[in-house]
This record gives C-alpha cells, sequence and structure tokens, in this order.
C-alpha cells in the first residue's frame, strides 16, 4: 500500500541576538569633495543634514536592539571619519590601527588609536597599509581579510601575528567592492564540526577572484549567495547581532533570503552616506573584548 503523499513544511532555525558594542561617528563634517573609489562624486552635491538624519536613524536602532554605542568625536576636514569600520580592527582588547591608502584619509588613524588607547585597549600602531574592519571580518575564530584595493597582502600577515588566528586572504576584483565588508556580511560567527565552519555569512561571488570564490565555497558552504543588484545598493554592507540584520531597504532580494533564514532584517535607509562609498557596515565597528 502507498503512502499518501505528505507536504513536510520546513522551518527556519531559531535565531538568538547577541548583545554588540560598537563604535560610530557623527557624520557632522560629512561631505564628498575628492574621489578615492568609484562611488564618490564630487560634482554631485551631498546633504549633511540628511545624512545626520539617517545616521541618527541607524545609532538609535542599535540603541533600541539593546546593543552598546560608543561616539568618536567628529573631526573638521575628515569627512570620511563617519566610516568608522575603516579605524580599526579589535579583538581581546586589543586594537590593531589603520594606515589608509590614500593621504586624504591618512590624518583619520591617529584620532582613532588615541581613542582605544583612552578606553583601555592595548594599541598596536600597523606597519602595513590596512583599513580595519572594512578589509578583516571575523567569523569565528578566524579572520577573513580582503586584499586588493585598499589593505594590502603584507598586512594580512601582520594581522595573524597581532592576533595568533587564522587568516584566509581573499582577492576583490571588481572596484566597486573595494572593501571586503561591501562584499560579505557575517551574520552569526559560529563554527561547525569536523573542520568545516558552518558560519552564516552571505556574499557576492563576483566581487571576488576565482580562487578566493573556492575558497569561499569550500568553507562556507551553507553561505548566502547575493545578487549583483542587491550588492550594487550595497546589501552586503550590514550589521548582525546574530538575529537582526540591519541592511539597505533597497535589497530586497537580501532581504527575502534572510527571511527564508530565520533572520530578521531591519530596513535602514543610508543613501546620502552611499555618496562618500559607505553603507551601514562602513559605519559601524565592532568593539570586542573593551575593558
Amino acid at each position: 500500500m502507498s503512502l499518501p503523499n505528505v507536504a513536510v513544511e520546513h522551518t527556519a532555525p531559531v535565531r538568538i541576538a547577541q548583545r554588540r558594542t560598537y563604535l560610530m561617528c557623527r557624520p557632522e563634517h560629512f561631505t564628498v569633495s575628492y574621489t578615492i573609489n568609484p562611488w564618490m562624486e564630487p560634482a554631485n552635491p551631498t546633504d549633511t543634514s540628511l545624512a545626520l538624519r539617517q545616521w541618527q536613524t541607524l545609532y538609535d536602532t542599535y540603541l533600541e536592539l539593546g546593543h552598546e554605542v560608543h561616539l568618536i568625536d567628529p573631526v573638521e576636514g575628515l569627512p570620511d571619519m563617519v566610516y568608522t569600520a575603516n579605524g580599526g580592527f579589535l579583538i581581546d582588547g586589543t586594537a590593531y590601527g589603520p594606515k589608509f591608502r590614500y593621504q586624504e584619509r591618512a590624518a583619520e588613524a591617529g584620532p582613532f588609536m588615541e581613542w582605544f588607547a583612552a578606553h583601555g585597549y592595548d594599541v598596536v600602531e600597523p606597519v602595513e597599509v590596512n583599513e580595519g574592519e572594512g578589509d578583516f571580518l571575523l567569523v569565528g575564530d578566524t579572520i577573513l581579510a580582503g586584499t586588493g584595493f585598499r589593505s594590502t597582502g603584507d598586512s594580512h600577515r601582520e594581522v595573524a601575528e597581532v592576533f595568533g588566528r587564522e587568516v584566509v586572504s581573499l582577492q576583490l576584483v571588481d572596484p566597486r567592492f573595494y572593501h571586503l565588508d561591501t562584499a560579505i556580511a557575517v551574520l552569526d560567527p559560529v563554527e561547525g564540526d569536523g573542520g568545516v565552519e558552518r558560519a552564516n555569512i552571505a556574499y557576492l561571488p563576483h566581487a571576488f577572484d576565482e580562487r578566493s570564490q573556492e575558497i569561499l565555497a569550500a568553507r562556507y558552504p551553507d553561505a548566502i549567495l547575493v545578487s549583483d543588484d542587491d550588492g550594487a545598493v550595497f546589501g552586503l554592507n550590514s550589521a548582525s547581532d546574530g538575529r537582526n540584520v540591519i541592511i539597505s531597504p533597497r535589497a530586497t532580494g537580501f532581504e527575502a533570503q534572510l527571511r527564508e533564514r530565520g533572520y530578521h532584517p531591519v530596513l535602514i535607509d543610508l543613501s546620502e552616506l552611499l555618496l562618500g562609498g559607505g553603507g551601514i557596515k562602513c559605519c559601524t565597528l565592532e568593539l570586542r573584548g573593551r575593558r
């Protein structure tokens, strides 16, 4: 006797939010007066008041979700300080400082490292060019490290020495996605058994060279693969606490993918700050191991 066909309903896993600690900077001096990435067009007008309102919504959202947010004072003449993710990379109370590729941003390094020192972090001044959490993403115990446009490959060796962790180098090839955090989102940094990392990440495959795509596919077989349409609106430049994922409202396909996996997308529009080539993650530096 044959059994009747019974539809099996698959439920998404339950996601648990984890409290995060972030560093942000008000975009009081935000403007686009030079070009160091394909998004920046000085001829296009920017609205600093709109940037402030959009940034404030992001800041308020973090607080409403129960996260702790610290602020670094903006410095006149440094319009890109709002992109605090580039200001360092912090694990276990150690802050590896930035060394910016372009002279236009070089003066940001001092204020960031001074802030870390004043707040109890052991600061490591870099020798190699790196742009902080823009190109370094912590996934479990592994550091994913981007190169190709900003941070150098030598900084990958340096960050491995500083933190004593495995560093996996990834080559970026599309100038629109010049930092790693524009092409990969860490959703839930949990490692699996048997040496295979079951961390939940999302990424844009064609932002990477073939070798890097193979590495990502092998290490993260359950990753969300995001479309170019969603990547092009900085959908992957997002922040996650393990349940709530703050993304651009224009990344509609990514939003649907997140819901299918049991995440809760929170839509925040930072369209004005995108004129400078930055989004949600760019404005958000995670502080780990603050004393």
